[in-house]
């Protein structure tokens, strides 16, 4: 038994530490990380290491079906790795996507799931997650690759991980989980005090919609509705007022570093560009990607990548499927110059001969330590090898397991062809712009080997060997 007179030197001992304990806090000499800034989640549900089970239990799954396209929240109960949430919202997502499933007769949508739709709840913090369907890409790996090279790259990038999904206990598939970018999302990569997030988005594609491309048109604020109507958190009139004036500056092409996160958005252009998303902001359609604004200054975020890798036809160059032609894609204008002029986020920082320099010295560096260091080719065979079993057995995918595997052939070789070409570009033997390169390509990387189709086609959805809807 510990005698009194040693209970009195521990008990002093206790005090003392925490005393000086307090003192370097409060001084900030030791910083305790926020439990927001490291939710749960990301090592649960994004554990990457491991196809996870997600079990949704409905009780009229085929009315959910039936009025799939109109994309109404229903409630349901989620068990992610055998625990099990209650009263969560669900829903179908999507626009072409959504779409076409339908109009082929196919029931594999991609779905948002709520926590605190219906009240108050998270997922170890998570408040909102999507599960991709992986349409227009039998390889499975479209989205997955393109959030790792921009997490890679040190852009702000949702997390992702692969489920196996089962409805009332019945297999439906295998598909990407994938963490929405909201109140969760916000504040694990800013804190707390983060600023706020859009998803500019076109109502209409055939009108003008610079507010979606990010060009200043006035400094009223019901000029920017594309903008502000796809808000995530309510901004206020001098978060608006704020925004507006971003873009003012951006519009100006003068002191930028004001108003742009330089190194945020060279880094994400660097992957956008060289994973030719003709779908996207640097596209025909200019959308596709979040905004984040802090204190004036903005930053873009990658989102939305089914029809990466030179798989999207609107919009695309003739002969859409010449893969050449998009292996060696043009790193310097990524777009015909009409459009290119109209988006300002690049366009103007790339008339800048520092952040060109810059542009062109970050993506040497993703070359060089994402392909030529084997790291992509690892990546690769490591998630095929864990999620092949999945896709064998996925009694709703797209498409047949040789498919798969062609468009796991076929994705793999297009990247490692198109890193072949950026090097060449960056070192000047292949043109880095589409004039350039009308003009000269003897030096092309030969893209022959490469069937864009392969990697996934809207004909897919048209073979009756699939699983399809009967009506």
């Amino acid at each position: 038994m510990i005698n009194h007179k040693h209970i009195d030197k521990i008990i002093l001992s206790i005090l003392g530490v925490a005393i000086v304990f307090t003192l370097l806090v409060m001084t900030n000499t030791i910083q305790i990380p926020l439990e927001s800034n490291n939710p749960g989640y990301t090592t649960r549900l994004f554990d990457q290491s491991t196809v996870h089970h997600i079990d949704i239990e409905i009780d009229d799954w085929e009315s959910f079906l039936d009025n799939a396209t109109e994309e109404q929240y229903v409630p349901v109960n989620l068990t992610i790795d055998d625990e099990r949430f209650e009263q969560v919202g669900l829903r179908t997502k999507g626009n072409n996507s959504l779409r076409l499933t339908h109009r082929y007769g196919h029931d594999r949508y991609s779905l948002k799931i709520e926590f605190d739709h219906y009240f108050h709840q998270t997922y170890h913090g998570l408040d909102k997650f999507s599960l991709d369907s992986s349409f227009q890409d039998n390889s499975y790996l479209k989205s997955f690759l393109v959030y790792d090279m921009m997490d890679f790259m040190g852009v702000v990038s949702p997390l992702t991980s692969y489920t196996w999904v089962t409805i009332n206990g019945d297999d439906w598939g295998l598909f990407v989980a994938i963490e929405e970018p909201e109140e969760a999302f916000a504040t694990r990569n800013y804190g707390n005090e983060h600023g706020q997030l859009y998803k500019p988005d076109y109502k209409w594609l055939s009108e003008e919609n610079a507010d979606v491309h990010l060009r200043y048109i006035d400094d009223e604020i019901d000029s920017y509705d594309n903008i502000f109507r796809m808000a995530k958190f309510n901004p206020t009139v001098a978060d608006q007022e704020r925004l507006i004036n971003s873009l003012k500056i951006l519009d100006s092409k003068e002191n930028l570093e004001t108003a742009i996160d330089i190194e945020a958005a060279l880094n994400y252009f660097v992957v956008q560009v060289f994973v030719v998303n003709m779908d996207s902001y640097l596209g025909h359609t200019g959308h596709n990607y979040f905004l984040y604004e802090k204190d004036g200054i903005l930053s873009m975020l990658p989102w939305d990548y089914n029809l990466a890798f030179a798989t999207y036809s609107l919009g695309m160059p003739n002969p859409i499927n010449d893969s050449t032609l998009y292996i060696n894609f043009p790193i310097n204008t990524p777009y015909r110059g009409d459009v290119m002029v109209k988006r300002p986020l690049y366009h103007h920082l790339m008339q800048n001969p520092d952040y060109f320099r810059k542009y062109h010295q970050y993506f040497d560096e993703f070359i060089t330590n994402y392909f030529d260091s084997g790291y992509f080719e690892e990546k690769v065979e490591e998630i095929t090898l864990m999620i092949s079993p999945y896709v064998e057995r996925d009694p709703t995918k797209f498409m047949s397991y040789e498919d798969y595997e062609l468009a796991v052939e076929t994705i793999t070789n297009f990247n490692l062809l198109r890193a072949q070409s950026v090097s060449l570009q960056l070192e000047g033997v292949i043109p880095a712009t589409i004039k350039g390169q009308t003009q000269d390509k003897s030096n092309f990387i030969d893209g022959k080997p490469v069937w864009l189709p392969d990697m996934g086609e809207i004909d897919d959805l048209k073979d009756d060997n699939y699983p399809r809807r009967q009506d």
